[in-house]
């Protein structure tokens, strides 16, 4: 087992998934559905609340990696870790180390964008940003229990 820090704390590894993908629309629904197949294969099935939970803080911040994170030319990557006891760990990483989320809705009440960093600390035990170990950059990761 392989320890990764989180940023609160460390969080011990029983199996981990590590995908690049291009820092496009088409790379964020791939890196979705790819953490979507390895979930399941992982015991976390399909359509099931735990499952569904992880699915939506991949998908928030792997569009945020394309959208605000993005540089021609460059990958994201979004690393899966579970430790076999009903904890999951997303972590998104870019190159865009000075364009850091908001956590809070910018005050626009009927804006059409700013709420999914909201859904993802609702769902999640804990999360944050971290500066990218290694590589310019930072990595957005947040910590789901099965409940």
């Amino acid at each position: 087992m392989t320890t990764v820090f989180t940023g609160s704390g460390s969080f011990t590894a029983a199996a981990s998934f590590t995908l690049r993908f291009s820092a496009t629309p088409r790379g964020a629904r791939l890196a979705r559905r790819l953490a979507s197949h390895q979930m399941d294969d992982w015991g976390w099935p399909y359509r099931t609340p735990a499952h569904d939970a992880v699915e939506l803080v991949v998908a928030e911040p792997t569009a945020n990696a394309v959208t605000h994170g993005r540089v021609p030319g460059r990958d994201a990557e979004l690393r899966l870790t579970h430790d076999g006891e009903g904890r999951m760990l997303v972590e998104v990483s870019d190159v865009r180390g000075e364009r850091l989320p908001l956590p809070e809705p910018d005050g626009r009440p009927l804006a059409d964008d700013g709420r999914g960093l909201v859904l993802v600390a609702a769902l999640a035990q804990e999360w944050g940003v971290a500066p990218r170990s290694g590589a310019p950059g930072k990595t957005v990761w947040a910590v789901v229990t099965r409940p």
